[in-house]
């Protein structure tokens, strides 16, 4: 069966920067599950998978465009401390949600210097350009429930 939208795909994938270094990579014995179509990885892996089959093994290089997007340098602020009060420990590293205009989003606090606190609502992979080893475990028909709910059940993917 080809990979093409409502598929449920398993894959197995190392995940590397420029330099080599591995940034991400599935379980030897858990392949990473998603419907393809949906939305539930990046847009460059995506295409480049579609229209592969179970046993395809294939190197892609994905750009910023296609990845996590490029850095958007207005996604970094300074704001006081005090809007943190609700968290005593507050540490560099940290990721917090945080509401926004476009919704909730996920930031990361990358400096604090006293009374004000730097905050990155950039995705950690932005700007990077990714490398994928992938292999395709399986391709299977997405249930009617998995196409509602635009996401993969049960094994390797989500539990309701």
């Amino acid at each position: 069966m080809e990979i093409a939208d409502q598929r449920v795909v398993y894959i197995h994938y190392i995940l590397t920067d420029d330099s080599g270094e591995t940034l991400d990579r599935s379980e030897k014995e858990s392949p990473l599950a998603y419907l393809h179509g949906a939305g539930n990885i990046i847009p460059g892996l995506e295409k480049a998978l579609s229209g592969r089959s179970r046993g395809d093994k294939l190197a892609v290089t994905i750009t910023p465009e296609d990845g996590y997007g490029v850095r958007d340098d207005a996604l970094v602020q300074q704001v006081p401390r005090r809007l943190f009060n609700g968290i005593p420990d507050l540490q560099v590293g940290m990721q917090l949600r945080a509401d926004s205009d476009h919704g909730p989003r996920v930031v990361t606090v990358t400096k604090i210097l006293g009374d004000m606190v730097t905050i990155d609502a950039n995705h950690s992979l932005a700007g990077q350009t990714l490398h994928f080893d992938v292999e395709i475990a399986d391709v299977r028909a997405a249930t009617e429930e998995e196409m509602v709910h635009g996401h993969v059940h049960g094994a390797g993917g989500h539990h309701h």
